[in-house]
């Protein structure tokens, strides 16, 4: 990378996305007002823009939004789906920079510093980027690019839906000046109603006072909002590091001790582990399963195979028997199931030793022909036998 280039940080936020990933996999809730949260006395999660309309927004309680917009499309969400896309996307800005730094399930930071020579300009870059997720997702996002990070999470949100807003590095001070205070990540509420009474309305309007008054009266946060206000964040993009583990869990309606039930729950979740697993590349040697009792105690027992799996029955007959070790039984409010201890995909064939080759293909072949389906035509596609033992969870 040329030492010269200027530092150019993008941010992509993906447009209403729970929503929209509805919308995707139901196409006849297109155009509709759909609003994606839990149960009656939960709150929205995301709303799509036909539903912005009515002022629905993200946080509102559900009984809020239903009263604003009584037509509304309401669903409780399908999160298993919404992070199989988001790693599609994220995986998908990895071929553009390898300095990929994701902020949540559907916004990340990505260092572009240099792609101007590649792409002719930031600018161009962005627009190629863009177009290459909404092509390879079907779902839209808009991107701020800016000199920091920031100055590109606020540029991402000025021109949504499938904005593109970029923040030249001489256009910053003149940006400053008229940008309210509040915009300003790490300023809440409360402090926002401080600043106004020291009549500060504005980012700019900060730097009339020293870093050590802003110390003095906030902190660590007064410090972080006098760099802001000059349009100075040092914050490199971080991409993540490798995962220590994966695990899944489940907290019931009503406790239960019912084993058939709890196989059931143990079913799903070694097939949501299993699946991130093999999606990821990655096979772990030690299954742990983790139970809470009525009283909100908690235990966890563990298992070190002799080699690392990602298979869903291995994961799955693994943590039966852990279930096992804590009999006599008592009712159970939640129960999860987690692999750790990984490594990489060279060794992920070897399973157990005790398993025959027909085990090990069966295994493999029966995994991937699920993974292909359920990501072709969505989760509940292709259910194991096993889910069918008793009642639905």
């Amino acid at each position: 990378m040329d030492k010269s280039s200027p530092r150019w940080i993008l941010h992509l936020d993906m447009d209403a996305f729970f929503a929209a990933v509805e919308q995707l996999d139901r196409p006849n809730l297109r155009g509709l007002p759909v609003i994606v949260g839990g149960a009656e006395r939960g709150v929205v999660s995301t709303a799509s823009y036909e539903a912005r309309k009515y002022g629905v927004r993200s946080a509102m309680p559900i009984f809020e939004a239903r009263r604003l917009c009584p037509k509304g499309i309401f669903l409780p969400g399908r999160m298993r789906r919404y992070a199989e896309k988001s790693w599609e996307i994220m995986e998908r800005l990895k071929l553009y920079s390898p300095l990929v730094e994701p902020a949540s399930i559907d916004e990340a930071y990505l260092d572009a510093t240099g792609l101007e020579l590649v792409f002719s300009s930031a600018e161009n870059m962005a627009k190629i980027l863009q177009k290459d997720i909404f092509e390879s997702s079907g779902l839209s996002c808009s991107i701020g690019l800016a000199p920091v990070k920031f100055l590109a999470k606020i540029a991402s949100d000025l021109n949504k839906p499938a904005g593109l807003t970029v923040l030249r590095h001489e256009e910053v001070p003149a940006f400053l000046e008229k940008l309210p205070i509040g915009k300003i990540p790490g300023v809440g509420p409360a402090m926002l109603k401080k600043l106004e009474l020291m009549n500060v309305r504005f980012a700019s309007e900060a730097r009339r006072f020293p870093a050590a008054f802003w110390e003095k009266h906030f902190g660590r946060t007064g410090v972080m909002l006098y760099e802001r206000a000059g349009g100075i964040d040092p914050r490199m993009v971080q991409p993540r590091s490798e995962p220590k583990s994966e695990s899944a869990e489940n907290t019931f309606a009503e406790d239960t001790a019912d084993p058939a039930l709890l196989s059931v729950w143990l079913m799903r979740q070694a097939e949501r582990v299993g699946r991130s697993l093999r999606r990821q590349g990655l096979s772990g040697r030690t299954i742990t399963l983790k139970v809470k009792y009525s009283d909100f105690t908690q235990r966890t027992k563990s298992r070190t195979l002799d080699e690392p799996v990602h298979s869903t029955r291995l994961i799955y007959e693994t943590a039966m028997e852990l279930l096992q070790e804590f009999a006599p039984l008592r009712p159970l409010r939640l129960i999860g199931t987690g692999v750790s201890k990984f490594e990489a995909q060279a060794r992920q064939l070897r399973l157990l030793a005790n398993l025959t080759k027909r085990d090990k293909e069966r295994d493999a072949a029966l995994d991937a022909a699920l993974d292909n389906l359920r990501g072709k035509f969505g989760d509940e596609a292709v259910v194991r036998g096993k889910l069918f033992d008793v009642r639905k969870p």
